[in-house]
């Protein structure tokens, strides 16, 4: 039993399907096979139940996945600790969120405070992100709704009141403030189902015992406010993005009901290592959101300012 063959089960229990995982490690499909063959053989029972091409994970499977993913998870730890302990690079951060567009300005800052570290962002909804999290594949996420589970942590970095949305000739486009009940039959542009604008609208008009009328849905919430001004439909955006589009024939309304908010959150597994480029980019998030709030400009935003370890109790 040696780690690749653990390394070799682990992605084949993640996906239950051989020839997907072969793809995923890059080796030959009877390479895999046959090392889940010999792992099989070698422990006494059968990891997973066949039949034909399907294969399920058994309950040996699921027993033994447990305890190989939490030594694996381990040793990549022990790993990290070592080549930050050795200076050996300036290591790597993955980071996934449900939007890139809020982060922009942050990553920008932090390649040029740390033009060494390697950054990978992945836009993933937040039932994806809960799997990176479990498989180690990012070490944060920075969601949009609440993101908990065994073992996650989490720091808020913002919350904003969210607006609605509306046509510069829009008959709404006059007042400053609105009901739910008001806009009930307006046809709305939103994200598909899974990400915090769909979530949002969906409660705002559950509180009235409506269903939303979707006229347009998709994956990108930053081209939300183009399509409303097309006058395509009427649509929630947060409200610092307001200043950010002077140029776009917008109106701009409050919904009068209580918290209707985006809350940012970033959330890690607080059982794993966390490696000084992580760290970094964790206190520096912590920093622009705090200035972001305030107002302050992107530039007067410098690593080191907050101290969000003191807040979140995490390592």
């Amino acid at each position: 039993m040696d780690l690749l063959s653990l390394r070799y089960f682990r992605e084949v229990a993640r996906r239950e399907h051989v020839s997907r995982a072969a793809e995923e490690l890059r080796v030959a499909q009877p390479s895999v096979s046959r090392t889940i063959a010999r792992l099989e053989a070698e422990l006494g029972v059968p990891l997973f139940d066949r039949q034909g091409r399907t294969i399920r994970l058994n309950r040996y499977g699921a027993a033994f996945l447990a305890r190989v993913e939490r030594a694996l998870d381990e040793l990549d730890d022990a790993r990290r600790e070592m080549a930050d302990a050795a200076g050996l690079d300036d290591g790597s951060v993955a980071v996934a969120a449900e939007t890139l567009l809020p982060l922009t300005e942050l990553l920008a800052g932090f390649r040029a405070a740390h033009p060494g570290v390697i950054v990978r962002c992945l836009q993933s909804t937040p039932d994806v992100m809960h799997q990176q999290l479990r498989s180690r594949e990012v070490d944060f996420c920075i969601a949009s709704q609440p993101l908990s589970g065994p073992g996650l942590g989490a720091v808020r970095l913002s919350r904003e009141e969210v607006l609605l949305v509306v046509p510069a000739g829009h008959p709404l486009a006059a007042r400053e403030r609105v009901t739910v009940a008001e806009i009930a039959d307006e046809p709305f542009i939103t994200t598909r189902t899974g990400h915090w604008q769909r979530a949002l609208l969906e409660r705002l008009f559950s509180g009235i015992g409506r269903r939303p009328v979707i006229s347009c849905e998709g994956d990108e919430p930053g081209a939300t406010h183009f399509l409303v001004a097309a006058g395509l439909g009427i649509g929630l955006i947060p409200a610092l993005a307001r200043a950010e589009l002077p140029q776009v024939p917008l109106a701009w309304l409050h919904l009068d009901t209580p918290d209707c908010v985006r809350t940012l959150s970033l959330v890690r597994r607080e059982d794993s290592y966390l490696s000084t480029a992580a760290r970094r980019f964790r206190d520096m998030a912590v920093a622009h959101f705090a200035a972001r709030g305030r107002g302050d400009r992107p530039g007067d935003v410098r690593p080191g300012t907050a101290r969000p370890e003191e807040a979140s109790g995490s390592r």
